[in-house]
Formats: structure tokens, C-alpha cells, sequence
């Protein structure tokens, strides 16, 4: 069945004329039609557009021209990726008719590389959310349990992958927005170094700390993936320019020899039993496998939720006071200019995004800005330095990714609190910029799934997929829905 295939599998075959693109472009329809009704992971699809996306594959490896990496390979994109001529929401009332002139750099490259693109996916209101229920259309439901959350914000392309849509998803993670949903919905997550993905094309939530990243079904997929993507754009100023390594490669390296660390913050209250049991299980295989282990310390981690919803929030005031009602987007009509942004901003954005501005707003106001965000932005230099130290000492951070497995739906929304201390593993690595990639481990006894997150120094993509593959080997199959 060709929804079972991993990303390499359906791009070999396609490349080599075992499958025709036209036929992988079918069987994603049929199998989107078939599941999204009850699980909404997208919010817009063109069939027409996939179609003739896989008939221009077809048509280049019949005229013998030489086919991308990604041949033939279905990947959804989140909703906050701009695409050319199909509608761009970031799940807000207030773009929900908006519909871009332009490629965002990633869906450039996939295009690039022959991958067929059939639609958009559901997100927390721009991306400020860690369950996808803070989408104005409506919540995506877990795979393993649809009465659960998929984690969020990046919850409809988890569920994509996860649901047998689609082999592989892009989504951005700010604070854990790949690595939570893909842990809680048993798929492969990662988010890159800070920068080694260009933004352009992104509608941004906090400047500093987004990054696009891709989900899979392995972690080959996500590695050949990444290597689609990474790289250079001068339409970014923040992307870097050091050379792209061969990341499909560095999953087939021997993990013998490298010094894990175990952070002992990541193991403290809050951590739920089983899921404490799987990572220390996960953990031992990697013994096996010829790594060591060391407890390492990283102090300044019980700052990072405030730290994050300091800094994060201030950026979002910043970045989305353009959404005002007079370039695009929503519009509310009123007697006067004032008023107009009033209503407008008012009607387009949910209660989340509201709460997330006003906070924002204040941090930066004069006679706080020294004392919250400047602070904060002092206190991230901290938890970046306890990853530099940590690193002098391993060669790899390895933790839980989320602290429980999938919550229910409707279970945290009325505690914004509790949602957030559900990235309380997440946000340190987002905080310091660097690569984590989060990978299914054994489940919980009632088939919830398990991520193991994997932290590696800056720019190196390459030791995480490494050790994530060595994860997947000894762990494959073990989150099928």
C-alpha cells in the first residue's frame, strides 16, 4: 500500500519508474478523503493542483530529465507556510481569505525537488499553542485517540504523517511546535539549528526563535527532507551559509563511542511514570548500542517556560501588529481609523492570540521593558551557556520530549498555565537555537505514543539523526495507529 511507503521508498520507486507520480497523487487524495473527515488535519487542498503536480513528474522522467530527491513524495504543509495562489490562514479569522502571491523559500524547494504538495494543515492561531485547538476552524484529533490531542501548534501536520496522509509534513517550531505533536502522535519531529532553514515566506510568531522543520514517518524521511530545504536564502538574513551535510548519510552511522548526557531537570516532578520508564528504556538500548552515558546538569532550565513567554510574546506584539485591517486580511468597517483596527483585530484573533499580544505589549511598555524583557533575553544568554558547558562534556543531550503522553481534548484549555508547562522540555533547546529532533520510543501501556528528544550542538543535524536512527532501529513500528 503506497500510504505505508516511507519517504525514501516512494522516491526511489518514482525515480526509477517502478511508480508513476500520478499514482502516489491518487492514493493521497483517497486516502486524505478517507481519514480527514474525522481527524482535520488540513484546511485547504487542491486536488487539480496535485494532480498536475505529479503529471509534470511523470512527464520530466519520461523526457529522461534527472528527478529531484523528493520525486514523487507527498508533503503537507502547516498553514502559516505561504503558497502561491492557495489560501494561507495561520488558522486566523483574520487571513482567512488570504491567499499569497508568493512561495514561501521552503515550498520553493520542495517544488524543487519534485515532491507533490496536497494542501495546507490545521495549527494553533499562529502558532501560539501546544494542542491545535486554538484554531479558528476547529481542533485536529490524535490518530491513536481521536478524543486526544495531537499536540500542537504544528498538530495538523503531525497528524498527516501520523494518520498515513502523507509520508512527510513541514511545520515550524518556536517552542516545541514540531517536536511536541510529533512525540505525542508517535512520528519523527525536527526542529534544525536556528537559521539553518530559511524563514521567508513564513508568517512569523516570534521572530528570534522560529524554525521551519520537517515530520516523517522515519528518520530517513526527515532527513532527506531537511536536506531539500536547509541551506542559504538571501531573501533571509538570519539563515546561515555553512554547507548542508549529507544528512540521509548520517543516518547509517554507527553511534559507538559518543557520551550521551541525561539532564537530571528533565527527570523532576511533573514527568509522568511511563513515560520516564520509555525514555530510561530508550536510553539503555543506546548503551547497547556502544554509547555511554552522563548525568549533566542544566541549572538554568527551570526559567526557560517564563523566559520563553517573555520573549516570545513581546515578538509576536511586534510581528503582528501588521494584521490591522488595511493591507490584507480581514477588515471590520467603522467610523473611524481607530476604530477600525479596534474591530478588526478584535473579530480576526482568538482568545490565545489576544492574551499572548496584551502580554506581549506590557513586557515591552516603558517602565517594564528592563525589568521582563531585557531580563528575559538575559536570563536565555544563561540556558544557552548551560548548553555550551553540557556540550564540553557529551556529545548529545538526550530527554523526554513532552512530560506526559496526549492529554485530552479540552483537558488544559481553560488552564493556559498548564498548556504551557507542557513544552517545559522543548523550550530550552528553542531558547539556545539549537537542532533537537524527537523520535517515537515503546508507548504507554494503552497505546499512547512516546518521544525521546535528541539536543545536539549548533549545526549538527547530522549527530541527531545519527542517534535518531539508531533509536528508530531498535524501536520501529512501535507507534503505528
Amino acid at each position: 500500500m503506497i500510504e505505508t511507503w516511507t519517504v525514501d521508498a516512494l522516491a526511489g520507486k518514482v525515480q526509477r519508474g517502478e511508480l508513476r507520480a500520478v499514482e502516489v497523487a491518487e492514493a493521497t487524495i483517497r486516502r486524505i478523503d478517507a481519514r480527514d473527515p474525522e481527524l482535520h488535519a488540513f484546511l485547504a487542498r487542491s486536488n487539480e493542483g496535485l494532480m498536475e503536480q505529479a503529471r509534470a513528474v511523470d512527464d520530466k522522467r519520461a523526457k529522461g530529465v534527472t528527478l529531484g530527491p523528493l520525486a514523487g513524495v507527498p508533503i503537507a504543509l502547516k498553514d502559516a507556510l505561504c503558497t502561491r495562489g492557495m489560501r494561507t490562514t495561520c488558522s486566523s479569522r483574520i487571513l482567512e481569505n488570504y491567499v499569497p502571491p508568493y512561495d514561501a523559500t521552503v515550498v520553493e524547494r520542495l517544488r524543487f525537488a519534485d515532491a507533490l504538495l496536497p494542501g495546507k494543515t490545521n495549527m494553533d492561531e499562529f502558532a501560539m499553542g501546544s494542542s491545535t485547538e486554538h484554531s479558528a476552524f476547529g481542533p485536529t484529533r490524535n490518530p491513536h485517540d481521536v478524543t486526544r490531542s495531537p499536540g500542537g501548534s504544528s498538530g495538523g501536520s503531525a497528524v498527516a504523517v501520523a494518520g498515513g496522509m502523507t509520508p512527510a509534513a513541514l511545520g515550524s517550531d518556536t517552542g516545541g511546535s514540531i517536536r511536541q505533536p510529533a512525540a505525542l502522535t508517535g512520528v519523527v519531529g525536527f526542529k534544525p539549528t536556528y537559521g539553518r532553514v530559511s524563514r521567508f515566506g513564513l508568517i512569523a510568531f516570534a521572530s528570534s526563535l522560529d524554525q521551519i522543520g520537517p515530520f516523517a514517518t522515519d528518520v530517513r524521511g526527515a532527513a532527506r527532507v531537511l536536506g531539500a530545504i536547509a541551506g542559504r536564502d538571501p531573501r533571509d538574513a538570519t539563515s546561515l551559509g555553512e554547507p548542508v551535510s549529507d544528512y540521509n548519510a548520517a543516518c547509517g552511522e554507527s553511534v559507538r563511542g559518543l557520551v550521551l548526557g541525561v539532564p537530571e531537570e528533565y527527570f523532576g516532578d511533573g514527568l509522568d511514570p511511563e513515560v520516564e520508564a520509555s525514555i530510561r528504556s530508550a536510553i539503555r538500548g543506546l548503551e547497547r548500542d556502544g554509547c555511554s552515558v552522563k548525568k549533566v546538569r542544566l541549572p538554568h532550565t527551570g526559567y526557560a517556560v517564563a523566559t520563553y513567554y517573555v520573549v516570545a510574546t513581546a515578538e509576536a506584539s511586534s510581528n503582528l501588529a501588521r494584521f490591522d485591517g488595511v493591507r490584507f486580511g480581514l477588515r471590520v468597517q467603522a467610523p473611524s481609523l481607530r476604530e477600525m483596527y479596534g474591530r478588526t483585530r478584535d473579530a480576526g484573533f482568538g482568545m490565545e492570540v489576544k492574551r499572548r499580544i496584551l502580554l506581549g505589549t506590557f513586557v515591552l511598555s516603558a517602565g517594564y521593558y528592563d525589568a521582563y524583557y531585557l531580563k528575559a533575553q538575559k536570563v536565555r544568554t544563561l540556558i544557552r551557556r548551560d548548553f555550551e558547558a553540557a556540550f564540553k562534556e557529551v556529545d548529545a543531550i538526550v530527554s523526554p520530549t513532552s512530560p506526559t503522553p496526549a492529554f485530552r481534548l479540552g483537558e488544559k484549555t481553560a488552564d493556559p498555565l498548564a498548556m504551557y508547562l507542557n513544552d517545559i522540555y522543548t523550550l530550552p533547546a528553542s531558547l539556545a537555537g539549537l537542532p533537537s529532533l524527537s523520535v517515537p520510543v515503546a508507548p504507554t501501556k494503552s497505546g499512547l505514543p512516546i518521544g525521546l528528544q535528541i539536543t545536539t550542538p549548533l549545526l549538527r543535524e547530522d549527530l541527531a539523526l545519527r542517534i535518531g536512527a539508531a533509536v528508530e532501529a531498535s524501536h520501529a513500528g512501535v507507534n503505528e495507529p
